[in-house]
């Protein structure tokens, strides 16, 4: 599943395509996706202007003239421009065609991504309201962590995995930050104090940003706009690897199931 820094990584390689461009026509070919594609998009969006393209969270916003259209990119759909005259392949659901000459395509395999359209403020729109804060930005921290894990009992991945505490932190990222800052996946998120959680909150935007620069992390399908694979999979230090010698102490990496999700371990070096 495209995770933050493959959404990150998606929509730095639209933005410069589609910021002041102008949209001519809207194909839709297959509307069945998580929620069914608003079908009035076809011609609403003629004519409209594409003014920013930003992120909450998992999901792309694609400013118009008149409303955000809100991409979420499912388990395995990928947004990528091609030319206009490229033909669709298997799976190509929708097509946003441009002045300039290029095509926005969405394809999604499993049909567990969506396309939703609002006129409002998107911040306001019910998928978006109940989010947490950007890990990158600066309200995420060791304090906001540690004040909202307080009294918690539920494992430390599954509490920073939540995104009603904070976004975009997937499994793989997750993995990888508890393991840089020495924390064991399954400790009560409780039962850690603040200056632990301000090095998971430092390693956890060190992650991202590291996942950011490589492109994401391809493992299955993810690929850029243009088609490419993520190489922070080459930087991966445990997620993955059960069995494999931990980095730092040589210790063979654990396999758990936490929270219904593979969860990576060294059993000497986090606690």
């Amino acid at each position: 599943m495209p995770e933050l820094p493959e959404v990150e990584t998606v929509r730095r390689g639209i933005e410069p395509h589609l910021v002041g461009r102008q949209i001519h026509t809207v194909i839709v070919r297959e509307s069945r996706l998580r929620w069914p594609i608003p079908l009035f998009l076809t011609q609403n969006l003629i004519g409209q202007s594409f003014l920013a393209v930003g992120r909450r969270g998992k999901y792309l916003l694609l400013n118009c003239t008149q409303g955000t259209i809100i991409f979420h990119l499912g388990m395995s759909g990928s947004l990528r421009l091609v030319t206009n005259n490229t033909p669709p392949a298997k799976h190509d659901h929708l097509d946003i065609l441009l002045n300039s000459g290029r095509c926005l395509r969405f394809n999604d395999p499993r049909r567990f991504g969506s396309v939703s359209w609002t006129q409002a403020n998107p911040v306001h729109h019910p998928l978006l309201e109940i989010l947490g804060p950007e890990p990158l930005e600066s309200l995420f921290d060791g304090h906001y962590l540690f004040k909202h894990s307080r009294h918690r009992r539920a494992p430390v991945k599954v509490f920073i995995m939540n995104h009603r505490i904070v976004v975009g932190i997937g499994n793989i990222y997750a993995n990888e930050a508890l393991f840089l800052a020495g924390i064991h996946p399954r400790r009560s998120a409780g039962r850690i104090g603040l200056a632990r959680y301000q090095r998971l909150a430092d390693t956890i935007k060190t992650v991202l940003d590291n996942a950011i620069q490589a492109g994401g992390t391809t493992l299955r399908n993810f690929l850029t706009s243009d088609g490419k694979p993520g190489y922070f999979v080459h930087q991966l230090q445990i997620y993955n690897r059960n069995a494999h010698p931990c980095p730092v102490c040589g210790t063979p990496i654990r396999l758990e199931r936490i929270g219904q999700r593979a969860s990576y371990y060294c059993p000497r070096c986090q606690h």
